[in-house]
């Protein structure tokens, strides 16, 4: 799933060694931490948060291996 994410992301940003994820598990989720450059934030949320609404729709859709739902932050 850090694969899928940065795949999405890397394209998007001007620094893509800044691209930071970090994965926690809990008990019925799974959540991503996003981190990107300071300067990035914005394209990588987009205009009204439609590039990052699209960027969690495939996130959410792809198949996990577990029965955990999947979240995504951006930080």
């Amino acid at each position: 799933m850090e694969a899928l994410i940065e795949s999405i992301v890397t394209p998007l940003v001007d620094f893509p060694d800044d691209i930071k994820i970090e994965k926690r598990d809990e008990e019925k989720k799974v959540v991503y931490h996003l981190t990107v450059n300071e300067t990035d934030v914005g394209k990588v949320i987009g205009k009204n948060g439609r590039i990052a609404k699209a960027i969690r729709t495939i996130v959410y859709s792809a198949k996990t291996q577990t029965n955990k739902r999947v979240y995504l932050d951006i930080m």
